[in-house]
């Protein structure tokens, strides 16, 4: 194995040269990337610029204990990105931030973007510049990332109105049942250093939770139909408080039906082995990052047939407030009892 190179071996800018090497530029509207001190933009005409950023810090948002740093860099840019695609819009350029302790090397910061190159080809966007810096304590990130939609389409969160469908892609409360299976042999290494990590039978669920995937397939599909969803929101912090967002923010309430949660097999089977319950976990476990909007009834027909995507309920008037439908057909107040930043 070859010996490992300290940053301050090689410093700020030969470590920003051997970043850049590789990294390659995409959009028509990137006119300058690295190397100088901005990056120049040219956004295109007939189009609304959307911007969003993100932080994610050592010991809050993720745990290098069992989190591999390449997959790190895939989902700090993931993340980002998803923000943008809830806007109804796609993502062109990006810039990162990092502060790092002592203990990481060059090869390490190397590694981290390297799963950034990666996640910039997934989806088609630019990383174009940032900042490093050092840190007395761990690593954290920074992620701004600049996107574009069509002028007029780009979607807010406020658009929703009552007897609108509620509609969710893919599955839900894989991420946290990840999560768990990822604590729980965390405990067992530290109990005992010779044991081996058993996830062969949780790809599924630990991929969702170490390398998410940003809905772009879905705005561009959603397009393809000529479907604009009428209010949007990507699910990070758990169903059950995107909903109330879309709420509080279209002045509404909702209908959603226990029913019709999408919930993948082996996340049905963690939640069993785990003793949870698997709704809970979909309403509250977070960290998806699928789509959460919703669309006229008028369009229905375009929709229900979509093999990614699920109605799981409706809006409502505001006086009705938020409910959670069980297949009784009594109805609870929806709850958010999900992530909180503090």
């Amino acid at each position: 194995m070859s010996e490992l190179t300290p940053l301050t071996a090689i410093g700020e800018f030969a470590l920003i040269r051997r970043l850049q090497e590789g990294m390659s530029m995409r959009q028509p509207g990137t006119v300058l990337g690295i190397g100088d001190d901005a990056a120049i933009i040219a956004p295109t005409a007939g189009a609304e610029l959307v911007m969003t950023t993100d932080l994610l810090v050592e010991g809050i948002h993720f745990d290098l204990a069992f989190c591999p740093l390449r997959h790190l860099g895939y989902k700090a840019i993931a993340v980002n990105v998803s923000d943008v695609a809830a806007m109804n819009a796609l993502p062109t350029q990006l810039v990162v931030g990092i502060s790092a302790g002592p203990r990481f090397t060059v090869e390490a910061i190397e590694e981290l973007y390297a799963g950034m190159r990666l996640a910039c080809e997934a989806y088609n966007v630019d990383l174009v510049g940032g900042d490093t810096t050092a840190s007395r304590g761990g690593l954290t990130l920074a992620i701004t990332v600049l996107g574009e939609a069509p002028a007029g389409e780009a979607v807010r969160r406020s658009g929703g109105q009552p007897t609108d469908l509620l509609c969710v892609t893919g599955d839900l409360g894989g991420a946290f049942l990840g999560l768990q299976v990822l604590e729980r042999e965390k405990q067992a290494f530290l109990a005992d250093p010779e044991t081996q990590p058993e996830l062969a039978n949780y790809e599924y669920i630990v991929q969702r939770q170490l390398r998410p995937e940003a809905r772009l397939d879905i705005v561009h599909e959603l397009r393809e139909r000529g479907i604009r969803p009428t209010s949007m929101i990507d699910i990070s912090d758990g169903l059950a408080s995107e909903v109330l967002h879309l709420c509080a923010a279209s002045g509404t309430g909702a209908r959603v039906f226990t029913e019709f949660l999408p919930l993948a097999n082996p996340t049905l089977e963690a939640a069993a082995e785990f003793n949870l319950d698997p709704l809970t976990c979909a309403l509250n476990g977070g960290e998806d990052y699928e789509l959460l909007f919703t669309v006229p009834v008028t369009d229905h027909e375009k929709l229900k047939n979509h093999p990614d995507i699920t109605i799981i309920g409706h809006l409502t008037g505001k006086e009705d407030g938020a409910n959670l439908v069980t297949k009784a057909g009594q109805a609870v107040p929806l709850q958010a009892q999900g992530w909180t930043s503090f």
